[in-house]
């Protein structure tokens, strides 16, 4: 997991949670929720394909299959 990453994951984080406040203070706090699942999905897409990355490189330097 490198630093882009990183700072990619709390950017959308950052994103989501000021979406979340201006949808609330306008009354419409089940698309705010919509918005913060379709948050959550985005990261967790991120982070399965960085563990993915992962699991082959582990692969690669132990020469498994």
């Amino acid at each position: 997991m490198d630093f882009y990453m990183v700072m990619k994951i709390a950017g959308i984080g950052l994103l989501v949670g000021i979406l979340v406040m201006v949808l609330d203070q306008a009354g419409r706090k089940d698309i705010g929720q919509l918005t913060v699942l379709a948050g959550v999905v985005v990261v967790l897409y991120i982070v399965v394909q960085a563990v993915a990355d992962l699991f082959s490189l582990v692969q690669s330097v132990f020469q498994i299959y």
